[in-house]
């Protein structure tokens, strides 16, 4: 087998071609609303959707880390497109930790010939926190799928969505693996978002959607540190967007020629004080990507420890990935929008023009950071940092639950 450095490298000689491309009319895309679907495509041609599936069945056989170097990289040529692959990365990740079976072979075979999974978990509405009104039923035709779902990230891309769901039998908390090219699936791209405004995260509306028995499965049979995972990813898109800032500013503050009467430089790349706002945006370019790769290296021992689950080696690396993840989120759900506000100052007013579209660094950051409320992350920090307290592991939204009408009985005679 290759060494991780030649696995990485092999990796990226197939995928930096694709990121170029990308690169070039990201924004232009963003402008003119174009869905990445071709490049979404070159990059699944190209391996992408199975980064992490061992080389001896067919994959790239990436470790977390190395996943991650690849998804910074991506979000620096266009952020949207890791996000976009959210799902299916999570995915994948629940089928390598699964037991070895005839549908876990079937979907590893499914990742090398290019097929991807999208999200559909979450709902608006009226649900109560913790339910989910989207159900699976068992019929004479078989099992089906009825509900609707938004922020479907990237399921409108990809082949399959990933559904969480209610067996309206039992009344468990289950997942569905659902066709999308099928009668019955009906995807929207209505996400309104000011930013990430390519990733898909729209509605999808199930109407006896057909799902195969054997892809029904109980959720709480998922891999224990998909929360961590799934920040992980948004972690590697802001680092993505932390080194697009440091290379944007770069490239207008050399390509400047005016300056003010009061500056310190006949050129702004010559002027001391431009030249410290600039260090500050390498600097949290910096601390972004070694961020990420902290995280990555907690994160991959979860997975290294996950064949003994629930072993106390498993439950203690588990812990780590949420926290180290949490502590992540809190920090670069500042650095990054900050960073994407200060390349402001290293520029005149020339810097707002819609024509450059730096304004886009801080809209993608400060969507991304608001998929996951980092300040509640912080609380969940702070009590086992504290405390000791254990991690929740998986959390939901919705509304409260109706509290009862009854009067609360009285501890004082009557």
């Amino acid at each position: 087998m290759p060494a991780a450095s030649d696995r990485l490298e092999t990796a990226l000689e197939r995928l930096r071609p694709v990121f170029d491309a990308i690169a070039v009319d990201a924004y232009s895309r963003e402008q003119d609303h174009l869905l990445p679907r071709d490049h979404v495509r070159q990059l699944v041609d190209a391996g992408f959707g199975s980064l992490r599936v061992p080389a001896e069945r067919g994959g790239s056989g990436l470790s977390i880390p190395e996943l991650a170097r690849v998804l910074t990289e991506l979000a620096a040529a266009d952020s949207n497109l890791p996000q976009i692959f959210r799902g299916h990365i999570a995915f994948v990740e629940d089928q390598l930790t699964s037991p070895d079976s005839p549908e876990r072979d079937t979907w590893l075979d499914r990742f090398v010939a290019g097929e991807i999974v999208g999200n559909a978990w979450s709902e608006v509405g009226s649900g109560t926190v913790g339910t989910s009104q989207t159900t699976v039923a068992h019929t004479d035709d078989g099992y089906v799928v009825n509900g609707s779902k938004y922020y479907t990230t990237g399921s409108i891309y990809a082949d399959w969505t990933d559904v969480t769901a209610t067996d309206s039998a039992t009344g468990e908390s289950v997942t569905a693996l659902v066709r999308i090219d099928q009668t019955g699936v009906t995807v929207r791209d209505d996400w309104n978002g000011f930013g990430q405004q390519l990733t898909g995260t729209g509605t999808i509306i199930f109407e006896n959607a057909r799902v195969e028995p054997s892809e029904v499965r109980l959720f709480e049979s998922r891999f224990r540190y998909q929360t961590a995972l799934y920040q992980l990813v948004l972690l590697t898109v802001l680092a993505g967007v932390a080194s697009s800032i440091e290379t944007d500013a770069a490239t207008q503050i050399t390509a400047r020629k005016r300056t003010y009467s009061h500056a310190n430089a006949d050129l702004v790349r010559h002027d001391a004080q431009i030249l410290g706002v600039a260090g500050e945006l390498s600097a949290i370019a910096f601390t972004a990507d070694a961020t990420v790769q902290h995280v990555a290296e907690v994160v991959q021992r979860a997975f290294e420890t996950a064949a003994t689950r629930d072993s106390a080696d498993d439950r203690a690396a588990n812990v780590a990935a949420e926290i180290a993840s949490a502590q992540g989120q809190i920090v670069l759900s500042k650095l990054v929008p900050e960073a994407a506000t200060k390349v402001f100052d290293t520029l005149g007013a020339s810097g707002i023009s819609r024509d450059v579209g730096l304004d886009r660094h801080w809209r993608n950051a400060r969507t991304v950071v608001s998929h996951n409320p980092w300040i509640y992350k912080a609380r969940i920090v702070g009590d086992w940092s504290v405390n000791g307290t254990e991690p929740p592991y998986v959390w939901n939204i919705g509304v409260a639950a109706a509290k009862s009408s009854a009067p609360e009985a009285s501890s004082t005679p009557v």
